[in-house]
């Protein structure tokens, strides 16, 4: 009689939307809706509706999920519209030119609509066959053009947060197994370890000191290292902080290189730093999150001599290789420097059923269940070949360059680099104002009010205490005249600060 009821309340539950041969012609009718209401989106005359925070916050019947009434397809989808696709932030704007957002490819979004469909998880060999050899082979890919040697592999990851967070962990640990025979692994920290130096630039990228304190080594245990002018580390400075550290006994381990840091886009001289980490016998990094996927370009691709003597590598496709978030990979030369990492759990991938001709992809990853995130990688180069991406970097290179020239010599503005990537710092400067602290607020003040407005959107960072503005352009299709227009909007919204001050 319990079986009976039990089996009675299963056949209650509603059950038409698992997505199975029986609800197909369901996920078809759903898929079509929903692409109307994205379609519209893209209609958007402004990059944000520019709807405050606390009106957000008060449609408090369309945020709450703990629902009682069951919706149509319709309803869900027009909530989804009210709530979110009103309101947020459209990255293919040609006024978003704020943060490393980029605007995404056609292959791309369909790649990644097959991968959440299918819903494959690539951990081991029973849950993703081809799938692991579509992976393995978008890191074999990127590995070449990094001029990687065959010894080499890598896996993908959430971000270059993450990758470089695996970076700074192998090095850390294969330092101590090499010199000192310690498994950081198997038996947990040793005293030494708080010894241990990772050197990188000071415009490096925050995940660095963020990683080291979660690795718990501590801020400390990143050594900033001065820039030139052109906001590349300099090898001198390098030198001399490595020696330093070793005098007060500390153990360098790590040097850092960044392919295009975050705010400037600079490449440090990355062949230079390779010699100096082999001269010490140390580990060498090179995020390129940012600039990694220049290695594509013609322009560019000088800027990566001496990467391929890396020991690692970041690198971020949903950056600058057009795809939607996530898509990222960590690049190592040596694929035995996994064994930091790997672990072997009975039920999953044990070791004595380890076959190399169905791997499993959860032995390179921190990770366990892990998104099919190369699929839409791989379906974006077999329709847009990588020559074409190549074309999409440069164009934005020089995008930059023309609003570099256009702007250097107006009274109005003092910029603070010429641009090696896609990235313009420069900040607005009211005529006869001479303070920097006036400056710093009116700069914060045109980039907020240009935000609230839904009129553009701009970053902001600081250089030697002063505030910046910021323009990161990662959309092969804005023009010139484009961010001019947002140019114009910078000195009104200036000119109206000071007027009204």
């Amino acid at each position: 009689m319990l079986l009976e009821t039990q089996t009675d309340l299963i056949s209650n539950v509603d059950i038409d939307h698992f997505f199975d041969a029986h609800s197909k012609y369901t996920y078809e009718e759903y898929a079509q809706k929903a692409i109307q209401y994205v379609s519209s989106f893209l209609n958007t005359n402004k990059f944000f509706s520019g709807e405050s925070p606390s009106n957000l916050r008060s449609k408090v019947d369309l945020i709450k999920a703990d629902a009682n009434i069951k919706l149509s397809i319709d309803e869900a989808l027009l909530e989804i519209k009210e709530l979110y696709l009103d309101h947020t932030i459209a990255f293919h704007h040609p006024n978003y030119v704020a943060h490393l957002n980029c605007p995404v490819l056609l292959p791309a979004l369909i790649g990644d609509f097959i991968a959440s469909s299918v819903n494959t998880a690539v951990e081991t060999w029973d849950q993703s066959t081809s799938a692991t050899l579509i992976e393995q082979e978008m890191i074999r890919w990127i590995t070449s053009k990094m001029g990687l040697p065959s010894s080499s592999d890598g896996v993908f990851t959430s971000g270059g947060t993450q990758s470089n967070f695996m970076a700074l962990l192998m090095a850390r640990d294969h330092y101590a197994f090499k010199h000192y025979g310690l498994n950081l692994k198997e038996n947990g920290w040793s005293d030494v370890v708080g010894k241990f130096r990772f050197f990188c630039s000071e415009k490096s990228h925050f995940s660095i000191k963020k990683n080291a304190a979660l690795m718990g080594m501590g801020y400390d245990a990143v050594i900033p290292i001065a820039t030139d002018e052109r906001m590349k580390m300099k090898p001198n400075a390098l030198v001399q902080a490595i020696e330093k550290e070793k005098q007060l006994g500390n153990i360098p381990i790590a040097i850092i290189g960044t392919a295009g840091t975050t705010d400037f886009g600079s490449f440090d001289p990355l062949s230079t730093i390779s010699k100096i980490a082999k001269e010490y016998d140390i580990w060498f990094h090179v995020d390129g999150a940012y600039g990694g996927c220049y290695v594509l370009t013609d322009t560019h691709k000088h800027l990566f001599n001496g990467i391929e003597l890396a020991d690692s590598i970041t690198i971020d496709f949903h950056k600058t290789m057009f795809q939607p978030v996530c898509s990222s990979a960590f690049l190592t030369r040596d694929t035995k420097h996994f064994k930091y990492i790997s672990y072997y759990a009975d039920y999953l991938n044990p070791l004595e059923h380890r076959d190399e001709e169905c791997p499993n992809l959860i032995e390179k990853s921190i990770q366990t269940t892990r998104r099919f995130d190369a699929l839409k990688l791989w379906f974006t180069l077999k329709m847009t070949t990588e020559k074409t991406i190549g074309s999409f970097l440069e164009k934005v290179h020089w995008l930059a360059l023309d609003l570099y020239h256009s702007i250097k010599d107006d009274d109005n503005f003092e910029i603070a680099h010429k641009p090696e990537l896609s990235t313009l710092v420069f900040r607005y400067k009211a005529n006869g104002v001479d303070e920097d602290t006036i400056h710093n607020t009116i700069n914060l003040y045109i980039k907020n009010t240009l935000f609230k407005s839904g009129q553009a959107s701009i970053a902001s960072t600081k250089l030697n205490d002063k505030t910046y503005l910021k323009f990161t352009l990662l959309n092969p299709k804005s023009t010139i005249n484009d961010l001019l227009s947002i140019i114009a909007m910078i000195k009104e919204t200036g000119n109206n600060y000071k007027s009204s001050n």
